[in-house]
């Protein structure tokens, strides 16, 4: 009973702590640019907003500073994307999912090796965790298919597999208690 109240207390202060931070961010995001900061470079900050200004585009007075980041982050993309993209116009279709499969496997690779080698981690739970983290990386990294259904995927089925031992293995654990009772 103690410990489902404390965790209830830990859980209603990350959600009150995620809460807060949202609405510090949404207010900070609708304060005037230009005001800001000056204020920020009168006071002599260390931070000041000056990276944010993008170069040739005209600030008013009035824009906010949400609105510079949205101006400030339509940059286009980056050279590896567009040279990633014109190499991948030219492999066909089967071959870009080929090649996305392996560089998710490579990864995933990766962290199998890192939590077999530096932790005491089970097969099974290192291939789970390996699997996820190896979707995470392969989500925000550049690849050759478009679209995010492939990132989604990635990404998705393994929590699905995560979340589908969790559920086996507390239902098995309930089961033992019923049967001990």
């Amino acid at each position: 009973m103690k410990r489902s109240i404390s965790q209830s207390i830990i859980l209603f202060l990350l959600a009150f702590l995620c809460i807060a931070g949202f609405l510090l961010v949404k207010h900070i995001l609708q304060l005037p640019f230009g005001q800001t900061n000056d204020a920020l470079h009168k006071k002599k900050s260390a931070f000041t907003l000056d990276f944010l200004i993008p170069s040739g585009t005209y600030i008013d007075n009035k824009m906010t500073i949400g609105e510079i980041i949205k101006i400030r982050t339509k940059k286009g993309t980056s050279f590896y994307e567009t040279l990633l993209k014109s190499i991948a116009d030219l492999i066909p279709v089967r071959y870009q999912y080929i090649a996305d499969f392996t560089v998710f496997l490579f990864w995933t690779f990766l962290f199998m090796t890192f939590f077999r080698v530096f932790t005491f981690v089970g097969y099974g739970r290192a291939l789970r965790g390996s699997l996820l983290l190896g979707g995470l990386v392969y989500f925000f990294m550049p690849d050759f298919s478009p679209g995010k259904i492939d990132d989604a995927a990635f990404v998705g089925i393994p929590m699905s597999i995560i979340i589908l031992r969790t559920y086996i293995s507390l239902r098995k654990k309930k089961r033992d208690r019923v049967e001990k009772s």
